[in-house]
């Protein structure tokens, strides 16, 4: 199969070389691993340049996952933990993943407990926006989790 081939079928190699050469083109390798394997008579650097411009384009398209970090303390009050729970809602809105992380200072390692409470209740209220990824995770003096933003159908 190519640009000008009267007619698609199988051929031997020589033949198809001889065509190829004839209309001064390539004869180029779709697909090795179907039986028998499948050529094209086309020009090869046009072919090798649309490919690039198709994969270009398919990394242009991909979505880029964009993380977002909410800090608190282990006593942080209930102003600040719903204005902090705002800005999540918000980030969650806009497909971003929120990484909420407690950081311990000094002896408040000691409320480590306090602490997963709080990243719990942070997560259950924002069920309606967001899933918990994982458990709390303790990491040296900061306790981490992410979040990411339910797909919305």
């Amino acid at each position: 199969m190519g640009e000008n081939i009267p007619e698609q079928g199988i051929y031997p190699i020589a033949a198809a070389l001889k065509m190829a050469d004839e209309q001064g083109l390539d004869l180029v390798e779709i697909s090795g691993k179907a039986d028998p394997p499948v050529c094209k008579i086309l020009d090869y650097q046009k072919y090798l340049y649309q490919q690039k411009k198709k994969a270009k384009e398919m990394k242009q398209n991909a979505s880029k996952v964009v993380i977002k970090e909410i800090r608190f303390g282990p006593n942080t009050d209930e102003h600040d933990f719903q204005f902090k729970l705002k800005h999540a809602r918000e980030f969650l809105g806009e497909g971003s993943k929120v990484k909420a992380s407690i950081f311990f200072r000094g002896r408040s390692i000691m409320f480590a407990d306090q602490g997963q409470k709080q990243l719990l209740r942070f997560a259950v209220e924002l069920e309606d926006a967001g899933r918990a990824e994982n458990m709390p995770v303790l990491e040296g003096k900061r306790m981490t989790m992410m979040i990411a933003p339910v797909k919305k159908k």
